[in-house]
């Protein structure tokens, strides 16, 4: 079954071309789009989307249509996609739910990539921003107690390593920091995906920036 998309974005152009682009694609089919945000929900909420791609250029009241996405429309996945790669931009979007981020100038196979990966339950960044977004954690990372952090059950060796993991680390330098094995460290990153259902690094960075695990403004 195709995946079902809405889009919103301010540019009727834009939609225009997007619209014509998935519509070449069998496995995408656009239900709706629109040019204002509050719109989105309401269609969102009618048309049951699997995924709503919002546009986050400051056109649109994005941030509030985020936060009624999650109320009304909790079962549709959410990509933004801007034109705008700062990093507290990048981040208002993902502390307030987003399922994804990618930018407007994202070649077409990104594009698919992201929507695919939405579609199967995972989460997105967009190539061009990760490494911001791991940079900055590294820098302003700070530990938090085990019990404050509302994940599911995983252990104190498997939080630190799923911390440095979203820090930036290689498997090869976790395990000779914490004098474990290469093999451990693969079989512990191996249990966190399975038990988090997040089976690539942008979605455990995701998970780990939007959880605190690790933090960019303390």
């Amino acid at each position: 079954m195709p995946c079902r998309i809405l889009l919103a974005d301010h540019s009727p152009l834009f939609r225009a071309g997007l619209r014509a682009l998935l519509e070449q694609k069998k496995d995408f089919v656009v239900v709706g789009d629109t040019g204002d945000a509050m719109t989105a929900v309401s269609l969102a909420e009618k048309l049951k989307p699997d995924i709503v791609m919002l546009d986050m250029s400051g056109e649109l009241d994005s941030q509030q249509a985020l936060q009624e996405l999650f109320i009304r429309a909790p079962a549709c996945r959410v990509l933004m996609f801007s034109p705008r790669s700062e990093l507290e931009h990048v981040m208002s979007c993902l502390q307030l739910g987003a399922h994804g981020f990618l930018l407007k100038n994202a070649t077409v196979s990104e594009l698919e990539q992201a929507l695919q990966t939405l579609r199967g339950g995972g989460q997105f960044l967009s190539s061009a921003v990760l490494p911001m977004v791991i940079g900055q954690a590294l820098k302003h990372s700070r530990k938090r107690v085990v019990s404050q952090v509302q994940t599911p059950p995983l252990t104190t060796r498997q939080l630190e390593i799923l911390r440095l993991i979203a820090r930036g680390e290689t498997t090869r330098s976790i395990a000779d920091g914490l004098g474990l094995s290469i093999k451990t460290v693969e079989a512990h990153r191996s249990q966190i995906m399975h038990r988090l259902q997040i089976h690539d690094v942008p979605g455990l960075v995701l998970f780990a920036v939007r959880e605190g695990i690790i933090r960019l403004n303390d």
